[in-house]
């Protein structure tokens, strides 16, 4: 049997007057999310566990059949396991953001999707000035990053209250900083990266071209690391990850998952989709598992923009979901498992913990069927599973 699963981040949504009461799942164009639901099962699944933070970290974990309550220790050094960044004792990592803050406000979580080239220059420049045996900054892609710091004090930074910055667009940030004992050093680092980063060269540039310039660095996430047990000795078969973000690699290097490095995935709207589909083929060639995530409609939540995402949705039914069930045979020994890892309303602009829709495809899989794939439909379905964790469970061992 093989296995596929398709994570279009961030895809459910809330109706939008703009779209006629629609949300952008409904008013995109989704002829195979749509044969997946009129020939699979379907319904709602609670991807965050009660009482946790809604983000891809948790959700991910969770869908790839890890309890986040058992084993997420903060959302940065699953990010640093993906760039093979070991944390010794008394070491956490961080998250870092480079964001654009105008008049005290978070104006871009992103600072304009900055380049990975130009953020690298900053991180060297950050390295070069904030630098030392306790402190160490590393270049992710585009605008997340990762800092480790070496401190006796390692609880009580673990601890410090922060803020993800995509959660606090367009607010005052003052009422966002670190908070709680240890903040002072975070404090510290941000404050410092507004001296740095304001007067580089490169923000001058971005501020010349009308981009937005990265004049600040963001801490938040942070944590110890985290151990997973293997997902072939959980569930017997072999696996392998296609995604552009650090994150969702980090937890599948983890788990002991193969990454696959697709040409041409960025983590945004330009993304390589068709590269994703093509190359998930090739790799079931030696797996029996992959995990296809797209980031894309998730930027386009953040972003309050409808038609990107209903741009990103329909470009990942029809190069992504499309190219795959072209390829095979509905009589063939393969199963298909589609869902968002939480909601990112466009007009919230952030995570939610609500319920999402999935759709079971395949081998297996008894039909429960329903003409459309999307919210209204899931949602009349009922909640089919407690916990996305037991989705995968039965995704993988029904009738094994």
């Amino acid at each position: 049997m093989k296995y596929i699963v398709i994570i279009p981040d961030g895809m459910a949504d809330y109706p939008l007057e703009e779209l006629n009461g629609r949300t952008p799942l409904q008013a995109a164009r989704t002829t195979n999310m749509d044969y997946l639901a009129q020939n699979g099962f379907s319904g709602l699944v609670q991807t965050i566990p009660s009482g946790m933070k809604p983000g891809s970290d948790i959700g991910n974990m969770a869908i790839l059949g890890y309890d986040p309550k058992k084993y997420h220790t903060g959302r940065a050094p699953l990010e640093a396991a993906n760039q093979n960044i070991l944390l010794k004792e008394n070491e956490i990592a961080v998250r870092c953001n480079f964001v654009t803050i105008d008049h005290n406000e978070m104006s871009d979580y992103s600072a304009g999707h900055i380049s990975t080239k130009e953020a690298d220059i900053l991180i060297k420049e950050l390295n070069e000035q904030l630098g030392c045996d306790t402190i160490k900054f590393y270049t992710g892609k585009s605008y997340r990053h990762i800092l480790v710091i070496k401190d006796e004090n390692i609880e009580q930074l673990i601890k410090v209250q922060t803020a993800a910055p995509h959660d606090i667009l367009g607010k005052d940030i003052n009422h966002f900083l670190p908070k709680g004992k240890g903040s002072e050093l975070f404090l510290e680092i941000m404050n410092k990266s507004k001296e740095i980063l304001q007067n580089h060269t490169i923000n001058q540039v971005r501020i010349d071209l009308k981009e937005n310039p990265a004049d600040m660095l963001w801490l938040w996430g942070q944590g110890t690391n985290p151990s997973l047990p293997a997902f072939k000795e959980k569930f017997g078969i072999s696996g392998c990850i296609i995604s552009a973000v650090d994150l969702i690699n980090g937890i599948g290097r983890l788990a002991g998952l193969d990454i696959i490095d697709v040409p041409g995935i960025t983590g945004y709207y330009d993304t390589n989709y068709l590269g994703k589909a093509e190359y998930a083929i090739k790799s079931l060639k030696k797996h029996d598992f992959v995990y296809i995530h797209v980031e894309a409609p998730d930027e386009a939540g953040h972003n309050g923009d409808a038609r990107a995402k209903i741009a990103a949705i329909e470009n990942i039914d029809r190069e992504i979901l499309g190219t795959i069930l072209n390829h095979y045979d509905k009589h063939d020994d393969l199963r298909i498992l589609l869902l968002p890892d939480h909601p990112t309303p466009v007009k919230l602009r952030t995570h939610t913990d609500d319920p999402v829709g999935f759709v079971l495809y395949g081998k297996g899989i008894q039909p429960d069927p329903t003409e459309k794939f999307n919210e209204a439909t899931s949602k009349e379905k009922g909640l089919k599973f407690k916990s996305a964790d037991e989705l995968m469970n039965y995704f993988i061992t029904k009738n094994q």
